[in-house]
């Protein structure tokens, strides 16, 4: 299993329509893929937000989900620059 971290900034003026749109997104994913995902921000920058989906068996399927349900939501247009995910695995 791998767990997936996507994170970005967040357009100043667009960070009440971002938390919207990026809960509607969590719902999607949760409701098509039954993996809850979490939205969290950075502690120092109140406009870089990440996304943590753990567990998830199958990247290349689920990307292409995380994708359709990025557009669905919204989020896309609240984001300033490009999304970056980062993939985790256990070490042991």
């Amino acid at each position: 299993m791998t767990d997936l971290y996507v994170y970005y900034r967040v357009a100043p003026d667009r960070q009440t329509e971002a938390a919207d749109a990026a809960r509607r997104m969590l719902a999607a994913i949760e409701a098509t893929t039954g993996i809850a995902g979490r939205l969290q921000r950075r502690a120092d920058d109140a406009l870089t937000w990440m996304e943590i989906y753990p567990s998830v068996a199958d990247c290349a399927h689920f990307s292409a989900m995380l994708d359709d349900a990025l557009q669905a939501s919204g989020l896309r247009d609240c984001i300033d620059g490009d999304r970056h995910t980062e993939r985790f695995v256990p070490c042991a």
